[in-house]
């Protein structure tokens, strides 16, 4: 996929080392929204993970780690600059599974613009992009 080595990139220089991926998009017959699952070896347990990544991400606005049990939905974020994650745990594969969803036309390019512009400028990050979804 003509991403590949962009992420690649990105991810090579956060981990310090070479890091290769498997990127499969998939073409779904909605009208916007982008549903992303992400598996990585892990060793840590569910709630280990969870509590990582609700730490992580809990100063952060827009992004919402969902409880066990919930999962991501498109239709929940329609309009709005938000992600909804879920964090799991495949105890089979001892692998971590993250399941994202957004509305690419919201939290897409342009959302993204105006989010780091107003950081930029030093205005509140969530200015013009506070809208709740349709679904939420």
């Amino acid at each position: 996929h003509q991403h590949t080595p962009e992420i690649e990139e990105t991810l090579s220089a956060v981990a310090g080392s070479e890091t290769k991926i498997s990127f499969t998009p998939i073409l779904a017959p909605m009208p916007r929204g982008i549903l992303a699952t992400i598996t990585a070896k892990s060793n840590h347990s569910e709630e280990k993970l969870r509590a990582l990544y609700q730490d992580a991400y809990s100063r952060e606005k827009f992004v919402t780690v969902l409880e066990p049990g919930h999962l991501p939905e498109t239709s929940s974020l329609i309009g709005s600059n938000s992600v909804h994650m879920q964090v799991s745990v495949d105890t089979h594969t001892s692998r971590a599974v993250i399941s994202v969803a957004i509305d690419n036309l919201g939290k897409g390019a342009a959302g993204q613009a105006i989010q780091n512009a107003n950081i930029m400028c030093g205005i509140n990050e969530d200015a013009g992009l506070d809208v709740m979804g349709i679904g939420q």
